[in-house]
């Protein structure tokens, strides 16, 4: 028996030259985390994380306010996916980067659009896996954690993997996915009990660490 921590990274910085690197914000998110985790005083038997800047910054954080220096297995299968190639394969004019409000929904809109086409095989991003490939990284991780652990497992990972292995376990629509996915705040973590034979879900999208008057400003999405 064991329990499975999935945290979505800290915020990145979207709008940026490298997206793939956390904002100062965002590696106080990750290390809030570790914190308020530490006085829970949880502790971790094994650790692993996608490969991406975030992601192991994001970990970088989480340690420093536990406390603790775990050494992760890396698992590229948990990064996350492109989602400039998932517009492109439904949008051919040009691409800007979002600076105002409408110009964040007009990019949420056509995310939206893009990943529905790639999940359900009506289109395929350029330079990226069939969604079923995709998606056989996150489960592979799944199964192996079934395997291999017991007690507690932390993973950090992005929105995308995440509410696909929720999606994966719950067996939900594309569409439900979808908005699981454009839903994940971050440093936000999902709870899975599993066993030998499963996993189920616990919690989703939580955010304790950030619900206190002094952190509530904290709060982000990208």
């Amino acid at each position: 028996m064991g329990q499975l921590y999935l945290v979505r990274h800290g915020q990145a910085s979207l709008g940026a030259d490298d997206y793939d690197q956390l904002s100062a914000l965002g590696a106080r998110q990750a290390q809030r985390l570790g914190e308020h985790w530490k006085a829970q005083d949880l502790k971790f038997d094994a650790v692993i994380t996608g490969s991406l800047k975030r992601h192991t910054q994001t970990l970088e954080g989480i340690q420093q306010g536990l406390g603790t220096a775990h050494k992760a297995t890396l698992w590229p299968g948990l990064n996350e996916y492109d989602s400039e190639a998932v517009i492109r394969c439904v949008h051919a004019g040009p691409l800007t980067k979002p600076t105002s409000s409408e110009g964040y929904r007009e990019h949420f809109r056509l995310l939206r659009q893009g990943l529905k086409a790639w999940m359900t095989g009506q289109a395929q991003p350029q330079g990226m896996p069939a969604h079923a490939e995709f998606l056989q990284g996150i489960t592979s991780a799944l199964d192996h954690i079934r395997e291999q652990h017991d007690g507690n497992v932390l993973v950090v990972s992005s929105g995308g993997p995440i509410s696909m292995a929720v999606g994966h376990v719950l067996n939900l629509e594309v569409d439900s996915v979808i908005e699981l996915n454009l839903r994940m705040r971050n440093s936000a973590f999902c709870e899975f009990s599993f066993n030998p034979k499963r996993h189920s879900v616990v919690s989703f999208n939580t955010i304790p660490h950030l619900e206190t008057p002094s952190h509530k400003g904290w709060i982000t999405y990208a």
